[in-house]
């Protein structure tokens, strides 16, 4: 696939090929990932991974602009979605106001939001204002407070009939795809199957159209707390930690800079 990806790509992609996605905040590790993945999600988990909050409320407007612009910046074939931070989005109006600048200032492809049901008139509204929405179903970071925790769905019958309910709504409102997050294997596989719109999993099973991952639980850089979900590609945090102490060692020592490295 050569060139910039777009809705259609993704589209295509559905049930042939799977859909690799991952997290991004800034333009050099966007350029980093760019060549090896299909999508990459600016999301509010950077009030997390990077600011030290207990949890992704904090993240506001003028964030997210800032750091998808960065991605968009050096991003030349992924698809690129801007995650609509907490409170941007309880209304039409709102909604709209923030969508319009997240395009106008990034260069995003489309944006996500949290809800099933109840933000089904959000999601149509801005589809019918040419804002292309990834609705996100399952486990909601954005609503931690009110649930009480970080709570697994689809353990019983009813949260599965909702959750399957919640990605039709959203789906018939003109979502151009969904983010399932924390929801048992079975259901995400049920969702997928029932939708023609891709799905990305996050704790959801394999059985999604594709996958995403925060790049520093992925590559071992966070390490407060490690997900079940999550697979580490690499130990980043103590490698990092050891090229800095040999940096650290060379300067005590005099080491560096050497004559190789004056001019």
């Amino acid at each position: 696939m050569g060139g910039k990806i777009t809705l259609r790509d993704l589209q295509r992609m559905k049930g042939n090929e799977k859909i690799v996605v991952i997290t991004a905040y800034d333009a050099l590790f966007s350029a980093l990932f760019d060549a090896q993945v299909d999508a990459i999600l600016v999301g509010d988990s950077l009030n997390m991974s990077f600011l030290g909050r207990s949890d992704t409320l904090s993240a506001n407007m003028d964030q997210m602009i800032y750091h998808t612009a960065a991605v968009c910046a050096k991003v030349q074939k992924s698809f690129v979605i801007f995650d609509m931070p907490f409170g941007s989005y309880g209304d039409k109006k709102s909604a709209l106001a923030n969508a319009v600048r997240a395009y106008q200032e990034t260069g995003a492809d489309a944006v996500k939001l949290e809800g099933g049901l109840e933000k089904a008139e959000i999601v149509r509204y801005l589809s019918q204002n040419a804002i292309a929405v990834f609705g996100h179903i399952g486990l909601k970071p954005q609503s931690v407070r009110s649930e009480g925790g970080y709570l697994i769905k689809g353990k019983n019958e009813a949260q599965k009939r909702e959750i399957i309910e919640q990605a039709l709504a959203l789906e018939a409102a003109g979502a151009v795809g969904l983010i399932i997050e924390g929801v048992l294997p079975d259901v995400a596989m049920e969702v997928t199957q029932k939708v023609s719109i891709p799905t990305i999993g996050i704790g959801a099973g394999g059985g999604c159209d594709g996958q995403v991952l925060v790049w520093s639980d992925m590559l071992g850089f966070f390490d407060t707390f490690v997900p079940k979900f999550v697979k580490q590609y690499l130990d980043g945090g103590n490698l990092v930690k050891e090229a800095v102490k040999n940096y650290a060692q060379d300067v005590k020592s005099g080491r560096f800079p050497d004559a190789s490295h004056e001019y």
